[in-house]
């Protein structure tokens, strides 16, 4: 008579954390049976709560979540290590942008993919994040690596540290993005381009954006004419940083 031999090692103990109740369900639905879950939260305040409480081997989570000071991701992950030192972190985020990443790095975490990921890859980079791997998505990691070459020059110990990435991708500190723009001024903006421009600066697509806010893409697209005319900004790229070091998304 044999008998079947099952593995010993302790499951993986994940967070997530999302603003969006049916993502969450959706990623918890998706890695549930390969890692414990042990808790979620939507938004800073009880994402912190959460993981100073249930002490997760690795968090999933947003770089734009709601509440706190306004810093989203990064501001969970540097105010919860006093609580939980050793919990790891793995964005996964709609956004794709440089600032993004470089802001979410440099707080601390050890990846950041895109919600684009498929399930089994999404399973095997929490898998990689627990086992002490950088996980990046592989357009993403070119910010990383940029960050990287542009900071040769810092101690070997900062440069050595993924989770220490000393620059958001193009070179330039976000003391700088913010001289860029210092005339701007969102009360040029009406309500409701106020409202598109969040949703654009966070990743979204104008798609996304007009069933979010029950208009037509169109509608979108002439919103967001209106807040880059009026922001004085070429593209999206540029109003992403201009909304990140405002911490208005």
């Amino acid at each position: 008579m044999t008998s079947t031999v099952r593995s010993t090692a302790p499951a993986i103990r994940v967070g997530v954390i999302d603003d969006h109740e049916m993502f969450r369900a959706g990623v918890i639905s998706t890695i549930k049976n390969e890692f414990k879950v042990v808790g979620q939260a939507g938004d800073v305040e009880s994402a912190i709560a959460m993981i100073g409480r249930d002490k997760p081997d690795v968090v999933l989570l947003d770089v734009h979540v709601p509440g706190g000071q306004g810093g989203g991701g990064s501001e969970i992950i540097v105010r919860s290590v006093a609580v939980s030192p050793r919990t790891l972190y793995l964005a996964l985020s709609v956004s794709d942008s440089a600032v993004d990443v470089g802001a979410v790095i440099r707080a601390g975490a050890r990846g950041y993919v895109t919600k684009t990921i498929t399930a089994e890859d999404l399973i095997a980079s929490v898998r990689q994040v627990a086992d002490g791997y950088a996980v990046f998505s592989p357009k993403l990691a070119g910010f990383v690596l940029t960050a990287f070459n542009r900071d040769a020059e810092a101690p070997s110990h900062v440069a050595s540290v993924p989770g220490n990435v000393p620059s958001a991708g193009d070179g330039r500190n976000a003391a700088e993005y913010s001289a860029d723009y210092s005339a701007d001024d969102i009360d040029v903006l009406s309500p409701r381009e106020q409202e598109v421009m969040r949703l654009i600066a966070r990743g979204y697509s104008y798609k996304e954006v007009a069933a979010e806010l029950f208009i037509s893409v169109k509608t979108v697209e002439t919103h967001v004419s209106a807040v880059l005319r009026k922001l004085q900004l070429s593209n999206r790229g540029e109003l992403a940083r201009w909304a990140a070091h405002r911490r208005i998304v």
